[in-house]
C-alpha cells in the first residue's frame, strides 16, 4: 500500500483532473467533446513508443536496486531520458507540421477536424517532455520513492485545472481560446512537471548517478532491447484506440462524443489496477534482483487481494450511477442514454480486467515485455478491431455491440496473463 496509494494517488488525479478539463470543454459543445476526444488519442498514439521506455527503466532500476547496487540505479534512468529527447522531437515536428492531414484522414465530420488540428499541433509540442516524465516515474517507483511522483503530478495537475479555467473561458483578464486554451494548459502543466522532476532528480537520485553516470553505447542498447517490445505495445494500444475512434466515427459525431467521455472514464476506472500493477512490478523486480521468485510471486498475489476489494467497490458505483457520472460530461440528455449502457459494460468487467493489469504490470518488471507486446497486441489487432469493424460496417449495430466486444477482448486478454503468470517462465529472465 506504501509504494502502490501514491502511484494511484498520482495517476488518479491526473486522469480526474483530465476529466475535468473535458467537463470544461464539454460547455463548449459535443463538436469541441470529439475534437478533444480524437486528438487526445492521435496525441497518445504519437507519444506512446518512447512511453513505453518507461518499462525498461523501471525494471532495470528495480534490478539494481535489489542487487544493492544503489550508486547504478540511475544510470538507466539517464539512459532514458536521453532516448526520450532522440525520439520526442522528430516525433513531435512531424505531428506538428502534419496533423491537418492526419485527422482529415481520421474524422469525417469537417468541423470536428477544424477544432482538433490546433489543439493537436499544441499538444504535440511537448511530446518528448511526456516521455520523460514517464522515464522519471518508472525510476521513482524502482527505488520505491513513489510519493515524489505523486507530488510532482498533483503540482502539474493543479496548474493544468487553473490554466484551463482561464484560457477556455476567458477569466480574469485571459483571452478565451476554447480548445486551444485547453491545450496550452495541459501543454504548459507537463512543462512545469518536467522541470519539477529533474530538480528532484539532483536533489533525490544524485548520489546514485543521475546526470553523471553517462549512458554507454551498450547501456543504451540494453534499454532499448529491454523497452522496445512494451513501446511496440504501448503504440499497438494506442494505434487501437485511435482506430476504435475512426471506427465509431462511421457511425455517427454523437457517438463519437460519447465514446470519447467512456474512453477517459474508462482510463480512470484502470488507474487502480495500473497503480498496484506498478507497485508490483517494483516488488518483483526487487526480488528477481535478490534472487527470490518465491517472494516475487507471493507479493504478486497479495497485491492482487487487495486491489480485487477496490474493484468491486468502484464496479458497484459505476453500474448503480452510471448515468449521473455521465452528466457530468454530457449536457444532452440522448446523449447520456446513449452512454449509459456501455459504462454499464465497462464497470462490470473491471475486477478481472483490473487483475489482468496488474499481472501485465508484474511481467514488465520481471522483464517479459516481448510476451507482453505478443499477447495484448494479438488480442487487440487480430480479435477485437477486426470485430468491432464487423459490427459497425457490417452488421450495422451500435455502441453498445462495440463496447460488449471491447470488454470481452480485455476478459480475455487477462485471463492469459494469470495463466503466463503461473507458468512461471518469468522467474528466469535476466536483465
Amino acid at each position: 500500500m506504501v509504494l502502490a496509494l501514491p502511484m494511484i494517488g498520482g495517476m488518479v488525479s491526473q486522469n480526474i483532473l483530465n476529466l475535468v478539463d473535458i467537463a470544461m470543454v464539454g460547455t463548449l459543445g459535443h463538436i469541441s467533446i470529439a475534437a478533444v476526444g480524437i486528438a487526445s488519442f492521435i496525441n497518445f498514439f504519437s507519444f506512446s513508443i518512447i512511453a513505453g521506455i518507461s518499462a525498461g527503466v523501471q525494471a532495470t532500476a528495480a534490478r539494481r536496486f535489489g542487487e544493492k547496487k544503489f550508486h547504478e540505479t540511475a544510470l538507466p534512468l539517464n539512459t532514458g531520458l536521453l532516448l526520450s529527447l532522440l525520439g520526442g522531437i522528430p516525433i513531435s515536428l512531424l505531428l506538428y507540421f502534419f496533423s491537418a492531414d492526419i485527422l482529415s484522414l481520421m474524422v469525417n465530420d469537417k468541423a470536428v477536424a477544424n477544432e482538433a488540428t490546433p489543439y493537436l499541433q499544441i499538444r504535440s509540442v511537448v511530446i518528448a517532455l511526456v516521455g520523460i516524465n514517464f522515464a522519471f516515474r518508472g525510476y521513482w517507483n524502482a527505488i520505491q520513492q513513489a510519493k515524489l511522483y505523486l507530488f510532482t503530478l498533483l503540482a502539474m495537475h493543479s496548474m493544468n485545472i487553473l490554466l484551463n479555467y482561464l484560457l477556455i473561458f476567458g477569466h480574469w483578464g485571459f483571452p478565451a481560446l476554447g480548445t486551444q486554451g485547453a491545450a496550452m494548459g495541459t501543454s504548459f502543466s507537463i512543462f512545469l512537471g518536467s522541470l519539477t522532476y529533474i530538480f528532484l532528480g539532483f536533489k533525490y537520485a544524485n548520489k546514485s548517478g543521475f546526470f553523471s553516470l553517462m549512458p554507454s553505447l551498450e547501456s543504451i542498447k540494453r534499454l532499448i532491447s529491454l523497452s522496445s517490445p512494451n513501446s511496440i505495445q504501448q503504440v499497438t494500444f494506442a494505434g487501437g484506440l485511435t482506430c476504435l475512434f475512426w471506427i465509431v466515427s462511421q457511425i455517427g459525431t454523437n457517438e463519437m462524443a460519447v465514446a470519447g467521455i467512456l474512453m477517459n472514464i474508462s482510463l480512470v476506472a484502470v488507474l487502480p489496477a495500473l497503480g498496484f500493477g506498478l507497485a508490483a512490478a517494483g516488488l518483483v523486480g526487487k526480488s528477481l534482483g535478490e534472487n527470490n521468485p518465491i517472494a516475487a510471486n507471493i507479493w504478486v498475489w497479495d497485491v492482487i487481494k487487495v486491489a480485487s476489494i477496490i474493484f468491486t467497490g468502484m464496479m458497484l458505483t459505476a453500474v448503480i450511477f452510471a448515468p449521473q457520472i455521465l452528466s457530468l460530461f454530457l449536457h444532452k440528455q440522448y446523449l447520456v442514454q446513449l452512454g449509459t449502457q456501455p459504462l454499464r459494460l465497462i464497470a462490470i468487467a473491471t475486477v478481472i480486467d483490473g487483475i489482468g493489469l496488474i499481472l501485465m504490470q508484474a511481467l514488465l518488471g520481471a522483464g517479459a515485455t516481448k510476451r507482453v507486446m505478443q499477447i495484448s497486441t494479438f488480442l487487440q489487432w487480430g480479435l477485437f478491431l477486426p470485430i468491432a469493424w464487423l459490427l459497425v460496417t457490417t452488421c450495422n449495430l451500435g455502441l453498445v455491440a462495440v463496447w460488449f466486444a471491447f470488454i470481452t477482448y480485455r476478459i480475455i486478454q487477462a485471463l492469459i496473463f494469470i495463466l503466463y503468470w503461473r507458468l512461471g517462465q518469468w522467474s528466469t529472465i535476466k536483465i
